[in-house]
């Protein structure tokens, strides 16, 4: 048990970065192809079904989108759930 802690909170920290990266990534124009695309689309394989989740939700508030914002605070909840459920 005393490994799984850290390593949950090791996950929920990795999948946020992947949610940042993400997002940041989509400010750069598209190319149609290369390394980038690449990650950008397995970025997008990895957070899109999450974020999706949120999109229904929250519209873009003057076409900047908070779901990301949102979907880690959401993140961090359930981190602290998980944390006092396992404690």
């Amino acid at each position: 048990m005393g490994y799984l802690v850290p390593l949950i909170g090791r996950l929920f920290n990795v999948y946020e970065v992947l949610i940042v990266a993400y997002c940041l990534m989509s400010w750069v124009p598209r190319t149609g192809s290369g390394l980038f695309e690449d990650i950008r689309g397995a970025l997008g394989i990895l957070v899109e079904p999450y974020l999706g989740f949120f999109r229904r939700f929250i519209p873009p508030l003057g076409g900047i989108d908070f779901s990301p914002v949102v979907a880690i605070l959401v993140l961090g909840v359930l981190e602290r759930l998980l944390y006092t459920i396992i404690l």
